[in-house]
C-alpha cells in the first residue's frame, strides 16, 4: 500500500479517541486524507498529513471512499444528510463506510439513501476500542455487498486485524449490539464476583489472579476486573456510549418481541451510574452501581485520602 501507485484519496469524518488514531493509520498506510471534525481536526492528525476541510461535504467532494467515525445515530445523520453534509458532496461511484456504533434500522435508511445517490455504503462497527485504535487491532463487523467490502478490505487491514463481512447493509451493527450485550453482561458478572470476593474478606487481587486461570477467564475479567480493583475508570469507553448500545439492543428486541432480561437490568445498572455521575466513567465502572447498592467498594479509591 505504500507505493504512490496506490495511493487513495480517503476522507475522514470524526476524530475522537477512536478516529484520530485510525485516521492516522490510513495515513501511514501512505494513502491521502480529507479529514473533519466537529471539535476541528486535532494537530496531531494534521502533523501525519492529513488535509483539514470546512464541512463533510468537502470531505466527499474530495475524497472517493469517506469514513465516519461519530458517537451516535443522529450525529450519522447529521453528518451524512444534514447542511453541508457527505450527500451534498457526493457523485456516483464513491463510497460511504459508517464505522460508528448506530441503529441497525437505521443504518438500513442511510444505506438506501446514499445507494440511490450512485454511490456503495457499508456498516462497519468496531470492538476494541482506543487500544484497539491505536495498536489497529480493531475487529470490524461489516454490512455490505461482498463486491465493496473486497474493495475497501485492504483499508480496513490497516486499521484492524480480524475483519468480517457478516452480511448485508446493518447486518455490521446488528453484528455490534451483539457484541456489546456480551461485554455489558460480562462486567456486570466480573462486578457481581468480585464484589461478592472482597465484602466476604477475600483479596479481590487474587482473586482476579486466579479465575484469569480457569474456566471464567475473560478479556474483561482481565482488562475491566484490573480497573474495578485499581478504581481507573477513566475512559476507555464511556457508559453513556455503552448505555446507547443497550439501547439499541432493547429498541430492536422490542421491535421483534424478543425479550432480553438480563440487558435490560444491566441497562439499568447503567442508568444508576448516570444517575450518580457516571455518564463519562468508563464502562468497567458499571460496578459502582453495585457498591452503591451495597454499600460497599472492591477496593478503596485512591484519590480517597483516606484509602492512603
Amino acid at each position: 500500500m505504500h507505493s504512490k501507485g496506490n495511493t487513495m484519496k480517503l476522507g475522514f469524518i470524526g476524530l475522537g479517541i477512536m478516529g484520530a488514531p485510525m485516521a492516522g493509520h490510513l495515513l501511514a498506510g501512505g494513502h491521502e486524507v480529507f479529514a473533519f471534525s466537529r471539535s476541528g481536526v486535532p494537530a496531531g492528525v494534521v502533523a501525519q498529513g492529513a488535509q483539514a476541510c470546512a464541512s463533510p461535504a468537502e470531505v466527499a467532494q474530495q475524497a472517493d471512499i469517506i469514513f465516519t467515525m461519530v458517537p451516535d445515530t443522529p450525529h450519522v445523520a447529521d453528518v451524512l444528510f444534514g447542511d453541508k453534509g457527505v450527500a451534498q458532496g457526493l457523485s456516483a461511484g464513491k463510497t460511504v463506510v459508517d464505522m460508528s456504533s448506530i441503529s441497525p434500522i437505521a443504518t438500513k435508511e442511510f444505506a438506501a439513501k446514499i445507494n440511490a445517490l450512485g454511490c456503495e455504503y457499508l456498516d462497519a462497527p468496531v470492538s476494541g476500542g482506543e487500544v484497539g485504535a491505536k495498536a489497529a487491532s480493531l475487529t470490524i463487523m461489516v454490512g455490505g455487498s461482498e463486491a465493496t467490502f473486497n474493495q475497501v478490505q485492504p483499508l480496513f487491514a490497516l486499521m484492524g486485524k480480524n475483519i468480517t463481512l457478516i452480511g448485508d447493509n446493518g447486518s455490521g451493527q446488528t453484528c455490534k449490539v451483539a457484541n456489546q450485550i456480551i461485554v455489558a453482561l460480562n462486567i456486570e458478572a466480573v462486578g457481581e464476583a468480585l464484589l461478592f470476593a472482597a465484602k466476604a474478606g477475600a483479596d479481590p487481587t487474587k482473586v482476579r489472579q486466579a479465575l484469569m486461570g480457569g474456566l471464567a477467564t475473560s478479556r474483561i475479567l482481565e482488562l475491566h476486573g484490573e480497573r474495578m480493583i485499581k478504581r481507573t475508570f477513566n475512559p476507555g469507553f464511556r457508559i453513556e456510549l455503552h448505555q446507547k448500545d443497550l439501547n439499541l439492543a432493547l429498541e430492536g428486541a422490542k421491535a421483534m418481541g424478543l425479550s432480553l432480561p438480563n440487558t435490560a437490568s444491566t441497562q439499568q445498572l447503567m442508568s444508576s451510574c448516570v444517575a450518580n455521575g457516571g455518564a463519562g466513567w468508563d464502562h468497567s465502572g458499571l460496578v459502582r452501581a453495585l457498591e452503591i447498592a451495597a454499600n460497599f467498594q472492591i477496593s478503596p479509591t485512591p484519590a480517597d485520602p483516606s484509602a492512603a
